[in-house]
């Protein structure tokens, strides 16, 4: 059986294409694609209403294959996925004045000890345009495809400074390969070793921070606000081919060029330090610390391993639980088994969602993993010191259970 690409059209239907198609349908603008390792592995797709795509499919590859499960069909009957304009409408208002309110603080406050407190609370509404321009990227608040695809990259570029090109071809791959090796690029090596078999090539200087990496984890959170300008910049620079490339990489350099000239012209050099450093530090921690609970420590399985799509989303992630506070902490992220499930539902209906999910699972054997903000944080610190010890298998593998079940 042929690879295959999982396409989602317009933010709501699916299709599985074969692989010689990818790159045409990318260039075609339906970009939000990924790759599962083949047709034998999707299952829980919904498909309607795919006019000329489906004809294209048809004549390059032969056949359709189309699944719409009870799970979907469930979702769709509580009008879980319809649009929530009025919600995102109010969140993009409140996020731009918010915007604009600290703007107007930083320029009376002038050279004070207090403009602290005014990067503290830039640093949360820029994370809030982050989790906005995610929602966007995923199709999630317009009907119209370039609608969302330019709200995210105004969003995340001018708003954030991120690189919405950049962003959206990495967690594509996330999202059709979640904690599978060779395939998803946030267990790819890094800083961290996510992986026994990346632990083991870690020596010397390396080998001694692996082995106690858990206790960096919060520290280095600090320094993720950085990491996610510097990975932008450096693949708008580069070879990878991104639509837009020139607008966002202008977009995304003014945005990060003009604030730091702002910043040292109005403070002087060592409160300007410490602004950025505060910002930077807190965006890191409410970006980072908004992604990383929700898949380290759960099942990572190898390259060619086949699983269907329902367990391949769920197995390898985990809710986080809390009330509205968390859901705004998180830009709803805290949801990502809802998420992961349903890429395209509005960030306010996943709540909604998650009893529908949850019984699904359960009705199916399928382990369904929640916890709490903290308790997420000590399975993740235990998880990257276990690995970075060498420990051949560091956790009870939910889903090795269920198979040997």
């Amino acid at each position: 059986m042929p690879a295959a690409v999982l396409v989602r059209v317009s933010g709501e239907f699916d299709l599985v294409v074969a692989q010689d198609v990818q790159e045409s349908l990318e260039k075609a603008g339906d970009g939000d694609a990924f790759v599962v390792a083949d047709l034998s592995d999707v299952t829980f797709i919904d498909c309607r209403g795919l006019g000329a795509l489906v004809r294209a499919h048809v004549t390059l590859c032969g056949r359709l294959t189309l699944y719409e499960p009870d799970l979907s069909r469930q979702v769709r009957a509580a009008g879980l996925m319809r649009r929530r304009l009025g919600w995102y409408w109010s969140r993009i208002v409140a996020a731009v004045a918010a915007f604009g309110l600290v703007s107007v603080a930083f320029a009376v406050l002038g050279d004070s000890w207090w403009q602290l407190a005014v990067a503290a609370a830039l640093a949360v509404v820029v994370a809030q345009f982050g989790f906005l321009g995610h929602d966007a990227a995923h199709r999630q608040i317009f009907a119209s495809a370039r609608w969302n695809e330019w709200s995210a990259r105004v969003m995340s570029g001018v708003f954030a400074g991120l690189s919405y090109g950049w962003w959206i071809h990495k967690h594509n791959r996330h999202r059709g390969a979640p904690n599978q090796e060779g395939r998803d690029p946030d267990i790819a090596p890094g800083v961290l070793a996510l992986t026994p078999s990346v632990a083991q090539a870690r020596i010397g200087p390396a080998g001694w921070l692996v082995r106690r990496q858990g206790w960096f984890f919060v520290p280095l959170l600090l320094l993720e606000g950085v990491n996610l300008h510097v990975a932008g910049l450096r693949a708008l620079s580069g070879g990878r081919q991104l639509k837009h490339r020139g607008l966002e990489a202008a977009l995304v350099a003014a945005r990060l060029g003009g604030y730091v000239a702002v910043v040292f012209l109005v403070l002087s050099p060592g409160r300007a330090v410490a602004f950025l450093g505060v910002q930077l530090g807190l965006f890191g921690v409410l970006l980072g610390g908004a992604f990383a609970p929700n898949h380290t420590g759960m099942p990572v399985v190898p390259r060619d391993m086949k699983v269907d799509f329902l367990r391949r989303q769920v197995l390898m992630s985990r809710n986080i639980h809390g009330g509205p506070f968390t859901d705004l902490a998180m830009g709803g992220l805290n949801y990502q088994i809802e998420h992961h499930l349903f890429p395209s539902m509005p960030r306010p209906n996943l709540r909604r969602a998650q009893p529908i999910v949850r019984a699904f699972c359960a009705e199916h054997g399928v382990a369904y993993t929640q916890a709490s903000l903290l308790g997420s944080s000590a399975i993740v610190v235990r998880y990257l010191n276990a690995v970075g010890l060498r420990f051949r298998e560091p956790f009870v593998c939910p889903l090795v259970q269920q198979f040997r079940a």
